[in-house]
């Protein structure tokens, strides 16, 4: 008989396009979810939890890819009904299901914020991840751009809530509005016949989007003959003439040196489009009640050359973009760009309804939010982990135990070690990697005279690495208190470095 042959052991490694997450990265996400959170609140916005998984068929428009109904998620499809399943792949699906679902049971308008990993089953790439994070805030049933207004104001304050200062982002707003009507004067939009010229509008719509990839030059090749790539690859035009080229990209270099300039180049551009004039009279009015609450054009400036998702949004459409320099990867000086994106989307419940109900939200990307703080040393810059009650005597666990109860009853993070206490060296070891603070220490000699030794950790390494032996001397890392004085002393030693 054949020796049947072992099975090799599994490798230790996450999924392609999925990674780990510890101490201090999921730290700060809780701290920066919390943070939005509380802003949303503020504003009278309640939190939402749905299901991780929806049918494909309630996420139906929202699947990136129209022609493939179950690429870009994870699907499987259930035995019994034969119905697929699938991931969320954002946060917009499920909430239509849920306005549509639950719609007489919920107030109108309903305002919901929501947090939150969601998946795409697309090609990972450096620093683009199958799975990430999204923090969305949403209105649903209210039709005038007033919400729009909100949701703009609000994005602001959550981006310097959780350390944004004004002049390192910028909140720019568009309408598609205006574009319909910029298209309606280009003649590739017949506002008698909504469907004529619609794959030559996708056309354009696709070309614009893709102006930060392609320049002008590739722009109006796209909206006219078709480009032909590096690879020889030929992507077919919308086939718009020189002329209809002009009048488009004359909507993308709009922006004037104030919203007022800008909404009057742009009724220019509209002509006698009504759908256009009712766009930039939009504009107007959210430039108008921003400025009334504060929110100036150092914050939030209408932009025309916002075009990201004019093909999904009906209405005003709105992107937060982080205005700093950082380094990259080999060490070149780039713009950080954008971090969130919104807009309006009257016809999200029509689908499950059939009734056309507005609404309006934005979404913030909290991985890249938390990779720019990083980036300019805001957060991360060090990590403090609980103090470490080291094990002197197996026999007095109860007493350590304790020690670490009163600490904890004190708001301080503590753990006892609950390693193999032979080897003290490995107790300190063990704290250094937990990047502890504060060692507590007690053996039964201390025990008996009623006292304990506090080692600050923080100052031991730094005078082991830099002080001379008379600093040393002077600045000792270690010293005794009375067990009475555990959690005042400990809170004093934690002051130093401003741990709580």
């Amino acid at each position: 008989m054949a020796k049947q042959k072992k099975q090799p052991r599994p490798k230790a490694e996450a999924p392609k396009g999925f990674r780990d997450y510890f101490g201090s990265e999921v730290t700060e996400r809780q701290e920066m979810l919390a943070t939005i959170a509380e802003v949303y609140r503020s504003h009278g916005f309640d939190p939402l939890e749905t299901s991780a998984v929806e049918t494909v068929e309630a996420l139906g428009k929202f699947l990136p890819d129209v022609d493939r109904p179950n690429a870009g998620v994870f699907a499987w499809q259930e035995e019994d009904d034969g119905k697929w399943l699938a991931l969320r792949y954002d946060m917009t699906a499920p909430l239509a299901r849920v306005a549509a679902q639950f719609r007489n049971d919920l107030p109108s308008p309903y305002r919901r914020y929501t947090m939150g990993p969601v998946w795409r089953n697309e090609k990972p790439g450096p620093g683009r991840f199958r799975q990430f994070y999204q923090c969305d805030a949403d209105t649903v049933g209210s039709g005038t751009v007033a919400a729009d207004a909100e949701i703009c104001g609000m994005l602001s304050t959550a981006l310097e809530a959780v350390g944004i200062p004004r002049g390192d982002y910028l909140v720019r707003v568009n309408n598609r509005k205006v574009l319909n009507g910029v298209m309606e004067v280009a003649g590739v939009l017949d506002p008698s016949d909504p469907t004529r010229f619609e794959e030559e509008r996708g056309t354009v719509l696709r070309a614009i989007d893709k102006f930060d990839k392609f320049g002008e030059e590739g722009v109006r090749l796209l909206m006219g003959p078709g480009r032909l790539d590096e690879s020889g690859d030929f992507t077919k035009g919308a086939g718009l003439t020189p002329e209809q080229c002009d009048i488009v990209m004359g909507f993308m270099s709009a922006k004037r040196a104030t919203g007022t300039a800008t909404a009057a180049r742009l009724r220019e551009l509209v002509g006698g489009s009504l759908i256009g004039a009712e766009g930039v009279n939009e504009l107007e009015q959210i430039a108008e009640l921003l400025d009334i609450q504060g929110f100036g054009s150092d914050r939030i400036e209408i932009d025309p050359s916002v075009v990201r998702g004019l093909g999904y949004y009906t209405g005003p459409v709105f992107e937060a973009e982080l205005t700093f320099e950082i380094l990259d990867e080999k060490g070149r000086k780039r713009q950080f760009g954008s971090v969130s994106g919104g807009g309006r989307y009257d016809d999200l419940v029509k689908r499950f309804t059939g009734q056309e109900v507005p609404a309006t939200g934005v979404s913030i990307g909290v991985d890249r939010l938390l990779a720019a703080l990083r980036a300019k040393g805001r957060i991360g810059a060090s990590h403090q982990g609980p103090v470490v009650i080291t094990v002197m005597d197996r026999d007095r666990m109860g007493e350590y135990q304790l020690m670490a109860a009163e600490l904890r009853a004190a708001g301080i993070r503590a753990e006892v070690y609950l390693g193999n206490p032979k080897n003290f060296g490995n107790q300190l070891k063990y704290a250094d990697k937990r990047e502890s603070p504060v060692a507590v220490i007690q053996g039964s000699d201390e025990a008996d005279r009623g006292v304990l030794q506090l080692k600050d950790l923080v100052l031991g390494a730094k005078l082991a690495q830099e002080a001379s032996l008379e600093e040393w001397k002077s600045q000792p890392a270690q010293v005794e208190v009375s067990r009475a004085d555990l959690v005042a002393e400990t809170r004093k030693m934690l002051a130093r470095y401003e741990v709580k």
